[in-house]
């Protein structure tokens, strides 16, 4: 397989990244990782399963340079653009090298499925992000893409692997979870596609349903 990481310095892809290339069961996954700053990953480039590049998610022309040959790609940041150019710009390159199948970070909440207090108190911190990142998912639904939106709930940096995912149109259980939980179910993906195919999993940990605020 070959997988196309965007915003590749982001905390769950360098999670998924050290994960594939130290994992047995990854050994014939090559990695292309697309970020602005790329002497952030530039060490990567030594390993001959990895290419590194510069890529500005806005930039139409750098998606593409990169995009051409992947099976799958993980875009680790959640577009809050007005006009949401980075999903656009995705969508399009993909369209254009015949590339069928994408993760897209996104936000719990764009659907109005977290109940109670915290519902209410993570509308009020997402705030102006919601529509835009709302705006983002509905664009993958219209795509005809294979996708997976993963709706992420408040990250913390515990060593630890738990989680439970809901769809849809189901009620989003927990409040936090993990950043290995996410690259986890990523990872899921990559062995198994078809995992949340054409779907949106929310993401977190069910021990800490109930609560109104994150917990660290």
């Amino acid at each position: 397989m070959n997988m196309l990481i965007l915003a590749a310095y982001g905390q769950i892809a360098r999670i998924v990244e050290d994960r594939i290339l130290s994992e047995p069961e990854f050994k014939n996954v090559t990695l292309t990782l697309g970020l602005r700053k790329i002497d952030r990953l530039r060490r990567l480039g030594a390993n001959p399963r990895v290419t590194v590049a510069e890529v500005d998610l806005e930039n139409r022309r750098d998606i593409d340079a990169v995009m051409k040959g992947q099976d799958l790609v993980f875009v680790d940041v959640v577009d809050h653009d007005p006009d949401n150019a980075m999903t656009r710009n995705v969508i399009a390159s993909m369209k254009a090298n015949k590339v069928g199948r994408v993760i897209f970070a996104n936000v719990a909440g764009i659907y109005g499925e977290v109940p109670g207090a915290f519902g209410r108190w993570n509308a009020e911190m997402v705030g102006r992000g919601l529509p835009t990142a709302a705006a983002s998912d509905r664009l993958l639904r219209e795509s005809g893409l294979d996708h997976t939106t993963l709706r992420l709930c408040w990250l913390t940096n515990r060593d630890e692997v738990r989680y439970v995912t809901t769809k849809r149109d189901e009620t989003f259980k927990g409040v936090s979870g993990s950043r290995k939980s996410a690259a986890d179910l990523i990872l899921r993906i990559v062995k198994d596609p078809a995992i949340g195919a054409n779907d949106s999993l929310g993401i977190a940990d069910p021990t800490t349903e109930g609560s109104d605020r994150p917990v660290y």
